[in-house]
């Protein structure tokens, strides 16, 4: 038989380091071979392989422990007073250890703290309390969908230059990764996830057999019992229109709801580079904002056009009709011209006080009616953050009888809401600065009147706006004469109708042609 050496320069002379590599091949090769030879083959000589024969272990299994080469600095303080400290407070930080133990023996030196890290971990892991597992779950077809609010101010998005104080309301099927979102003014409630539920719901064009929320305490806050109970109600009800079954997880534990939470930071990840991208985060109105948002998530939905088709098919089919997304409320006019509504002051045309009115409360707006007729619709206000109240006011409404009171603008509670524009604003501030109170507010209420009745409010506000930089006072007849004409110089046209009988003549002329 002919040994095949190994080639010139690899061959280990006796005594020399053998590897582990080396001896697996040894090993695999001595099943056939003798040990001169799986010794040549693996590359060391025949004296080591001998000596292997007798200590068949690797290398790396017959080193011993290296002992240390510096004394242990925890060596006096770790199971005396770390132990202890670890025990009384298992949850307890190891910065904050750390920083005891440099109170309590400053000796030891900023150094340590890796160390002591890493033998509060070692600890921990054998004598540590038990953790809670994550259990990974599979998503069946057309089973569970999600829903959630997600807070999206560090995006910094204005309307007109305003900051809006906006959340997301986001709903994504746990199977396909379908999501959908909608823009949420102010904070969580009922009727933005109705809104939102509905609007996915129709957008997808089916409906999950589950629908999944957290605990809703967002929703729930503030509300006294026989209110949560309702609202409690209504929520089984939407569910029940669209024939899903209502479920939450428990309080406080958000990876239960990791089919959603996690998604959360991927779209506002995404928004905010599309952001970036489009180089402002300012939009002209709310509905270019929505529309913005859309088109990003209609962008996500197609990446995952094939999973979400399959499970669209799996779905159970939609109602006839949406269900109500609004809360419906009476509130009463007052003699002030409107009413309060969650901490909010509405004024509504004054021909309404006394009236009760129904009320429905959408997110963003009002819809406003006296029994079966709609009257008006208005935004919806949101109080202060520190629970003061807020008004949202519409100057047509009171100009008429503020002309008749025109001193009242002066202490006004709801006076910097009334002015339409920030020019008004600005307008009023120079008046009284430059004229005596009872001057500025007549001239204030005259040019509110000119907006209203010539419905010129935001050409006036641009003339405002330039006698401002200019630094005079705007001149009342100048600015009736460009917004011309006056409707009280508009001249009636008499309009005098025919007398019915002379109709009958061209009827009769017309029979007898016909006859001709």
């Amino acid at each position: 038989m002919q040994v095949v050496l190994p080639p010139r320069g690899i061959t280990r002379l006796p005594g020399q380091h053998v590897t582990d590599h080396q001896m697996r091949l040894y090993m695999k090769y001595r099943q056939t071979d003798t040990p001169p030879v799986a010794a040549a083959k693996a590359s060391f000589s025949t004296s080591t392989a001998y000596r292997i024969e007798k200590d068949i272990r690797l290398p790396s299994q017959k080193k011993d422990a290296r002992s240390r080469r510096r004394p242990d600095p925890l060596a006096g303080v770790f199971e005396t007073e770390v132990v202890p400290m670890l025990k009384a407070a298992p949850g307890v930080r190891p910065v904050a250890i750390f920083e005891e133990m440099l109170r309590r023996h400053p000796e030891l030196g900023a150094g340590i703290r890796r160390t002591l890290e890493r033998r509060v971990r070692a600890w921990r892991a054998i004598h540590g309390e038990e953790q809670e597992v994550i259990f990974r779950q599979t998503h069946e077809v057309g089973q569970v969908g999600l829903s959630d609010f997600t807070d999206v101010g560090e995006l910094g998005v204005t309307i007109a230059g305003m900051p809006l104080d906006h959340r997301l309301y986001h709903f994504r099927l746990a199977y396909c990764g379908f999501e959908h979102a909608h823009v949420v003014l102010g904070g969580e409630s009922f009727v933005a996830l109705a809104e939102g539920l509905q609007n996915a719901l129709w957008s997808l064009g089916g409906a999950p057999r589950e629908h999944r929320t957290d605990s809703l305490s967002a929703a729930f806050c503030n509300l006294d019992r026989n209110a949560r109970d309702d609202l409690t109600r209504r929520y089984e009800d939407l569910c029940a229109h669209y024939g899903m079954r209502p479920s939450r997880n428990n309080r406080g534990i958000a990876h239960e709801n990791g089919a959603i939470e996690s998604s959360h930071g991927h779209l506002k990840r995404t928004i905010a580079d599309a952001l970036l991208l489009r180089g402002t985060a300012d939009f002209d109105d709310l509905a270019a904002y929505r529309g913005f948002i859309d088109e990003i998530v209609s962008r996500r939905n197609a990446r995952n056009a094939k999973r979400i088709d399959h499970e669209r098919a799996t779905l159970q089919a939609l109602p006839d009709r949406r269900t109500s997304d609004y809360e419906e409320v009476i509130v009463r006019v007052t003699s002030s011209g409107g009413f309060t509504l969650r901490k909010v002051f509405y004024t509504v045309p004054s021909r309404l006080i006394g009236h009760q009115l129904r009320v429905r409360l959408y997110d963003d707006r009002l819809d406003v009616f006296v029994g079966g007729t709609h009257l008006v619709t208005l935004p919806r206000g949101r109080p202060h953050p520190n629970g003061k109240h807020d008004q949202v006011v519409d100057y047509r409404h009171v100009i008429h009888s503020l002309r008749r009171k025109p001193m009242a603008l002066l202490n006004l509670v709801y006076r910097d809401r009334l002015f339409p524009r920030d020019a008004y604003r600005r307008t009023f501030d120079r008046l009284r600065e430059r004229l005596p109170d009872r001057k500025a507010c007549r001239l204030m209420v005259e040019l509110l009147a000119l907006a209203h009745e010539r419905g010129c409010e935001a050409e006036l506000a641009g003339q405002l706006a330039a006698d401002l930089d200019a630094g005079q006072l705007p001149d009342l007849g100048r600015l009736r004469a460009h917004f011309a004409p006056d409707p009280a110089c508009v001249p009636q046209v008499m309009v005098q109708l025919a007398p019915p009988a002379s109709y009958e003549c061209l009827i009769g002329a017309g029979q007898i042609g016909d006859a001709a």
